[in-house]
């Protein structure tokens, strides 16, 4: 009799939770969200697996997500097995031709398709591309003495909206083409916001191994406005790694992004908390 007791108390939770969705799922039915895949969600199979399952889900509820994943720590492997040696100009590496090679071949060979095998074993149906595809993301050059590094300067989601039109879920590798036919590496954040912005997408989700955005006193804030993330960063509150992540979330805002979020890929399920549930699960941050 306890027994059943504790499983009907699990089946009533269940059932509340999927009632508490509801309102959620409507209001995402259509809507475009862009998720920058990084740090533990993508390191460990476990945590790939469960990303994968919850994009999949999302996908099959309606809402049409777009994958932007990075590949640094992959990348650095990738060159360290291959002895090729890293010049640095002002803490940024240099992308030269060869690191070029390397780097295309790990994003969008060996982690693009690990990202497409996994939502489509979960039951998705994904493809995986890179910004060069139908000239996705054109960029120019970021800075000469970084070699083969861009910043987007042309979108043309035209593909991607075909894809939509198919039930397709894209996984983008950050890779830009420049005018002259010219391979871009592009920082996988800065790719995402960029994606998000031509599309306007509803959010832009960016996933990384913090719980948010934090106070001056360690407390995670669940809520900013783009004002707040300016001053703070005056103030040297957001600092160090945060301030590229946040730079790209005001970015994504200024082209016609609704809300960007900031939250902790490590955490089980943390879109889909993000998406479908009252209290959310990281920094959301809204232009008012």
């Amino acid at each position: 009799m306890k027994i059943q007791t504790a499983m009907n108390q699990d089946w009533i939770a269940t059932a509340r939770t999927l009632s508490e969705a509801l309102p959620y799922l409507k209001r995402y039915e259509g809507a475009i969200v862009v998720i920058k895949l990084g740090g533990h969600a993508m390191g460990s199979d476990e945590g790939l697996d469960i990303f994968a399952r919850d994009v999949a889900l999302m996908s099959q509820v309606g809402v049409k997500p777009v994958i932007v994943h990075g590949g640094g720590p992959m990348i650095n492997d990738m060159l360290a097995r291959l002895n090729i040696k890293s010049e640095f100009v002002r803490g940024k590496r240099v992308t030269d031709a060869a690191t070029m090679e390397v780097v295309e071949m790990v994003l969008s060979g060996l982690i693009n398709k690990r990202v497409v095998a996994a939502i489509n074993t979960q039951g998705g149906r994904a493809i995986g591309l890179s910004g060069k595809d139908a000239n996705l993301m054109v960029c120019k050059q970021t800075d000469p003495a970084l070699g083969f590094v861009g910043t987007p300067d042309r979108m043309n989601t035209d593909v991607l909206r075909t894809l939509f039109d198919a039930n397709i879920i894209p996984v983008i590798a950050p890779l830009g083409i420049g005018d002259d036919g010219e391979t871009f590496n592009v920082n996988g954040d800065t790719a995402a916001g960029a994606i998000a912005g031509a599309l306007k997408a509803r959010r832009l989700l960016l996933l990384t191994d913090v719980p948010g955005v934090k106070d001056a006193s360690g407390e995670v804030l669940t809520e900013l406005t783009s004002g707040q993330i300016r001053k703070m960063t005056d103030d040297g509150i957001i600092a160090g790694g945060m301030i590229p992540k946040t730079e790209t979330a005001l970015m994504a805002l200024r082209q016609g992004v609704r809300a960007a979020v900031i939250l902790d890929g490590r955490a089980p399920n943390a879109c889909l908390l993000e998406l479908f549930t009252d209290h959310g699960a990281g920094s959301i941050i809204r232009n008012t």
